[in-house]
């Protein structure tokens, strides 16, 4: 995998999220000590069951783990 989690997340970054991953994606960018480059998705999956309670569920953290996964493949 070529670019972290964080830096695929932030294309989804709006200043009016629409949607679940548009909202975890401003939230993971305001957080200062998001795993900014990871790629695994143990580390970052702890982090978020830690740490991540801007996160609505870790469901929206899967999807768009799945869609990480299809876009570096």
């Amino acid at each position: 995998m070529y670019k972290s989690f964080y830096h695929f997340l932030m294309k989804y970054r709006t200043i009016a999220p629409k949607d679940a991953i548009s909202r975890f994606a401003n939230d993971a960018y305001n957080d200062l000590a998001f795993p900014k480059n990871a790629t695994d998705y143990h580390e970052i999956s702890s982090y978020l069951e830690l740490n991540g309670h801007y996160l609505e569920s870790m469901a929206v953290f899967d999807e768009a783990w799945e869609e990480y996964l299809i876009s570096e493949s």
